[in-house]
């Protein structure tokens, strides 16, 4: 494939508001839905009162675990299901964590639906919660999945000159996207269809069919754009069957828009995470030895599987590592996936604990990150299929200006007293691919026909797609249609991970080869579609292909068939996969508020071949706002009292906006990886979130001398 940069795809549907997004639809007859949830952080319900809900003019339904829905559990998606967590609301009169929905009110105006649901009456039988690590109530144990070790971490910490013995804290955080979670179900006679921003579709419909007890034929899921979802959107959530089950009572369509406090307990969130970092070093910085202990927030009936270590075992060359991962069961839903979900704690812990051991030895934090460089994996001896991370780290001292930082914490002032400081900081990411199925129809008209199962979340996949196939062919871009999103057209495996990209590249690729040889042309350069479909004979000539990771046993394309997420690299045979980064970060603090800003921050990333180059820049700036928001920002804050996350709203939730964000400069290193894929291309949409909040956390160091370990950074902490 060649570099073909174009324009977004869907940009000027989006401005002009002609985007479609899941609940945008509202077809005739349609009934509206508001769930009522619990006030109790834990028991049974002992009374449920919808008399004053029913009189409500308009109220159509009122579903409860006092009804009989006839759904089952989909299952949890940590244990090979569908669901984000394997507890189903309505079922039964438990509740397992405040904001459980105990009912669903269906009107015929939202109005209506809303007023009702408030007028629902619960009792419950409390019982002692626990929502805090170190609660009474908690329990604790050991991770599933095995810990990360290599060589005597322990006794060569023991005998290094050098010790850094330091713990380390990141909050709980939500996704908070910009469209709300919810849909519209409608059931065309057996079949139901449904519209849903979802991030996927193939598990919204198999776990649906699966919840209703009838064949995944008979379902039908349609999410064309997704106005974002960072793991909010990940899997099936509660609310989808027992919508199909009101609007199949009903005979009509129902639409359910979650309130955004809602949404703060309707879909998973970034647990809180505790680190105990431990780096054991020579005089002059070399790492000897690492010990990363973590404890890490859960529910009562699901464990996430967590992999914190694999990340810290791997950024730089450290031969005696051991981890350690617990999990901590607490009162909430089930935590999952958000965006960089364990690099980005794991991330902040060693990365400040480098930059107190460069502290320490009083190196600059640049250059001892490149005198711990890891030419191999330090873990398996295997060879990595490209680390450029040396290079992010050059390429952005450079652009930065690092030469000009004066070493000493609080020796950058301004003339008014505003304190300045400069942070480095890196991050990795596994670069991963999952089974992806792709069909290619080529019309004598010259038009392409992409259908793909992936999912168009505001990453710009379609864009990087278009220009995959219009650059392959030698095409004008408005020649190639791409579809996603739709389970009627081909399976659709999850996307997340940051292998949506690169994966459905993969199958295109492989398609596109196949469409070659049907028409005729040669393996490479510029095809005369219409001229080669022509004389095929026919109207339009199809092609598909399957693809999937190096080493899966062929079942894992029968998963994704089923909507079923199919375990990923970076298991490769011969070498292991990353994605890196290096960000640095400055920092301004005010003399008297002591207000912390970030005016200028400068990232470079090795994703191997950057494949659609507007989208990637616009990957990378995202991540680095998520990461001043993650640093400075963001915390879902509990009440140990009642249970629940109380601040639940836009108003209380705070992320950054355009005041809290200064300069982005993005640069690539751009050098393909073709041992990964035959395309060269390495993920991104993880990475560029990794290691930001650690940079701005140094960068707070070096302007205040003050080392904060718990994320975000209050202004209490540097006052």
């Amino acid at each position: 494939m060649t570099d073909f940069a174009i324009p977004r795809v869907g940009a000027r549907e989006k401005v002009t508001g002609t985007a479609r997004f899941g609940a945008d639809r509202t077809p005739g007859g349609c009934a509206y839905a508001m769930p009522v949830v619990a006030t109790a952080g834990k028991g049974r319900i002992t009374r449920l009162d919808t008399a004053g809900a029913t009189a409500v003019p308009g109220v159509l339904l009122v579903l409860s675990h006092l009804d009989d829905l006839g759904i089952v559990p989909a299952g949890s998606l940590m244990r090979g299901g569908y669901a984000f967590q394997s507890l189903q609301p309505l079922l039964d009169d438990r509740i397992a964590y405040r904001g459980q929905p105990i009912a669903l009110v269906v009107a015929d105006t939202l109005v209506a639906a809303t007023e009702a649901a408030a007028l629902v009456r619960a009792e419950y039988d409390e019982e002692p919660i626990a929502v805090e690590l170190g609660a009474a109530g908690t329990e604790t144990q050991e991770a599933a999945l095995a810990d990360v070790v290599a060589g005597d971490a322990d006794g060569e910490y023991e005998r290094s000159p050098l010790r850094i013995d330091e713990t380390y804290e990141a909050g709980p955080q939500h996704q908070v996207p910009m469209e709300l979670i919810g849909g519209v179900v409608e059931w065309h006679g057996d079949t139901v269809v449904v519209h849903e921003g979802t991030q996927t579709v193939g598990a919204l419909r198999g776990g649906l069919a699966r919840q209703l007890g009838i064949d995944p034929a008979q379902v039908r899921v349609i999410s064309p754009y997704v106005g974002g979802a960072f793991g909010q959107k990940n899997a099936l959530q509660p609310h989808l069957a027992p919508l199909a089950v009101a609007a199949r009572r009903l005979g009509r369509p129902v639409k359910l828009v979650l309130p955004r406090a809602h949404t703060f307990h309707a879909a998973s969130f970034r647990p809180l995470s505790r680190h105990r970092v431990r780096l054991g070093a020579d005089r002059s910085g070399r790492l000897l030895a690492a010990i990363h202990e973590v404890d890490q927030q859960d529910s009562r009936h699901d464990l996430l599987p967590a992999t914190y270590t694999e990340l810290t075992s791997r950024l730089y060359d450290i031969r005696n590592f051991r981890g350690r991962q617990r999990h901590v069961r607490t009162d909430t839903q089930s935590p999952g996936f958000m965006r960089a979900p364990f690099e980005h704690p794991a991330a902040f812990a060693l990365e400040s604990a480098i930059d107190e051991l460069a502290v320490a030895t009083g190196r600059d934090p640049v250059e001892l990150r490149l005198a711990n460089d890891a030419r191999t994996d330090p873990v398996t001896g295997k060879p990595f299929s490209s680390r450029h991370l040396a290079d992010c780290l050059r390429r952005g001292a450079e652009l930065f200006g690092w030469a000009g930082r004066s070493p000493d914490p609080c020796s950058m002032q301004e003339a008014d007293g505003t304190l300045v400081g400069w942070g480095v900081a890196v991050g990795a990411y596994p670069s991963k691919t999952v089974p992806i199925q792709a069909r290619l129809t080529a019309d004598a008209d010259g038009r392409v026909l992409l259908e793909v199962g992936g999912h168009e979340m505001g990453q710009g996949i379609t864009t990087a797609l278009v220009s995959a196939v219009a650059g392959d062919l030698g095409i004008a871009p408005d020649s190639v249609a791409v579809a996603v999103g739709d389970t009627a057209r081909v399976p659709h495996h999850l996307t997340a991970g940051a292998w949506g990209t690169n994966s459905t590249l993969l199958a295109v690729h492989a398609a596109l080869l196949r469409l070659r040889e049907r028409l005729g042309a040669a393996p490479d350069g510029p095809v005369d579609v219409a001229a080669a479909v022509k004389q095929a004979g026919g109207d339009d000539v199809v092609t598909e292909a399957v693809t999937q990771t190096p080493g899966q046993p062929p079942e894992m394309a029968d998963r994704m068939r089923t909507g079923l997420a199919a375990p990923t690299g970076p298991e490769y045979p011969g070498f292991v996969s990353f994605s890196f980064v290096a960000h640095f970060a400055e920092v301004r603090v005010e003399p008297v508020t002591r207000r912390i800003r970030v005016p200028r921050v400068v990232s470079v990333a090795d994703c191997g071949r950057v494949a659609s180059p507007v989208t990637a820049d616009a990957q990378v700036r995202g991540g680095v706002v998520w990461g001043i928001g993650a640093a400075l920002h963001e915390h879902s804050e509990v009440d140990p009292r009642y249970g629940g996350f109380v601040n639940s709203d836009l108003a209380d939730y705070v992320i950054p906006v355009n005041a809290d964000v200064g300069t982005i400069e993005v640069d690539f290193i751009g050098e393909p990886d073709f041992a990964l894929n035959p395309m060269g291309v390495k993920s991104l949409g993880e990475v560029a979130l990794v290691g930001v909040a650690p940079a701005i956390a140094n960068a707070v160091f070096h302007a205040t001398g003050r080392r904060v370990r718990r994320l975000p950074i209050l202004i209490e902490d540097v006052l």
